[in-house]
């Protein structure tokens, strides 16, 4: 019961979660850019850094280095190895004046092995900054490409 009223304390407390929601789609515009330049460690600056918990493959990577190492490893090189990366479909909760969960569409095109997948994230408000505390994705090879 405690817990519960604590949760919805801190949900009273966030009156217009517009700003939230409006700062988060712009970290995640600022990461679909970095990603679509080559730019990894941009990409990356939407993590939680070194806390972040990453769920990708059945598998976790080791934290924020890890997922940076597993990135530039499986991504990067040429931009055909990239690809195009487009997320959409993004439904926000704000949770808390410190946190919020995105759950939304992912599509990176490229000629070998599109895919297309859900990320769920949980985003904290750290250093004044929205990142990425949690994020579990679910992927699979895509036949066509995004909307």
């Amino acid at each position: 019961m405690a817990v519960s009223l604590a949760l919805t304390s801190a949900n009273a407390r966030v009156t217009n979660p517009e700003p939230i929601r409006a700062a988060i789609l712009h970290t995640v515009s600022d990461m679909e850019a970095a990603w679509n330049r080559g730019d990894f460690k941009g990409y990356m600056a939407g993590f939680q850094n070194p806390g972040v918990v990453f769920v990708s493959g059945g598998r976790m990577q080791a934290d924020w280095q890890g997922t940076l190492d597993h990135y530039v490893r499986d991504y990067g090189g040429a931009p055909d190895r990239r690809g195009t990366l487009h997320f959409y479909e993004m439904k926000i909760d704000v949770l808390a004046p410190d946190a919020a969960m995105l759950v939304g569409h992912y599509h990176l095109e490229r000629p070998d092995h599109p895919q297309e997948g859900i990320n769920t994230r949980l985003f904290r408000k750290v250093g004044g900054r929205w990142v990425i505390a949690m994020n579990h994705v679910s992927s699979y090879e895509a036949h066509a490409a995004a909307p």
